[in-house]
């Protein structure tokens, strides 16, 4: 018989406790994997998959965060998913709008920042002007950073930076690794501490590949609308179980 759900938030608490900030990462990076495998079992249509998709990362994003994670990523839409279907894009932009604008007060409303990393090539002007606009309106919140990794690809993101420090620095400045993580996406935003990826695939698919040097990598068989806070307690525990060494 499952344990009722007063004793599993009583665990969880206290498992938080134990932990300790100490022992939670600053930055997590979620790839929401398995949402069109998710509907075709549920006999529903990939767009559908999406929604369910989406319902489930708001939820997970604010729960990850309200826990003391100051910084999550989501990979939502890489630089290679324009290869799908037109009216499935259409879909995925369309939640994007949706959680930047209509959707926005909910991340207000937690105190969570949101900042979209990726390239503007191919947006609409409706895209952009919804990022624009979030991303102003949170920019003083500090409960949380939100990153929708969107339009975004690692390779992509090296080479912005490349080109960008090419425009900006002196041809005889050296670049250190410390100058170049400047001229990222969001260079404010620390290294990746923990990578999670869903559907049981284990890549990385060419996300977070400059942040992912040290990445703790953990990979969940579960499509990502089936994920619950529960399975978050148990890779946040998980986690801190790892011993980070960092190549010493």
């Amino acid at each position: 018989m499952a344990a009722p759900a007063f004793l599993y938030k009583l665990y969880e608490r206290r498992l938080m406790r134990e932990l300790g900030a100490t022992a939670l990462p600053r930055h997590i990076g979620v790839m929401l994997d398995g949402n069109r495998r998710w509907a075709k079992a549920q006999g529903l249509s990939a767009q559908e998959g999406h929604s369910a998709g989406y319902e489930k990362m708001r939820e997970i994003i604010i729960d990850t965060i309200d826990r003391g994670v100051p910084y999550v990523s989501a990979y939502i839409f890489s630089t290679e998913n324009w290869h799908r279907s037109g009216p499935e894009i259409k879909h995925l932009m369309d939640l994007v709008v949706q959680m930047l604008t209509r959707d926005l007060h909910i991340f207000v409303e937690h105190g969570i920042r949101l900042r979209v990393a990726g390239t503007r090539v191919r947006l609409s002007r409706r895209v952009k002007k919804a990022i624009d606009e979030a991303e102003a309106a949170t920019k003083d919140l500090t409960h949380g950073t939100a990153i929708l990794s969107f339009n975004y690809g690692g390779h992509q993101e090296i080479i912005d930076a490349v080109n960008t420090l090419r425009k900006t620095l002196s041809a005889h400045k050296k670049v250190t690794a410390q100058i170049f993580e400047q001229f990222l996406y969001t260079p404010d935003v620390p290294p990746c501490d923990l990578i999670v990826r869903t559907s049981g695939e284990q890549r990385l698919s060419n996300f977070m590949l400059w942040r992912s040097a040290y990445s703790e990598l953990i990979f969940v068989k579960k499509s990502w609308p089936d994920m619950t806070k529960r399975d978050i307690t148990a890779i946040l525990n998980e986690y801190a179980k790892r011993s980070r060494r960092f190549g010493g």
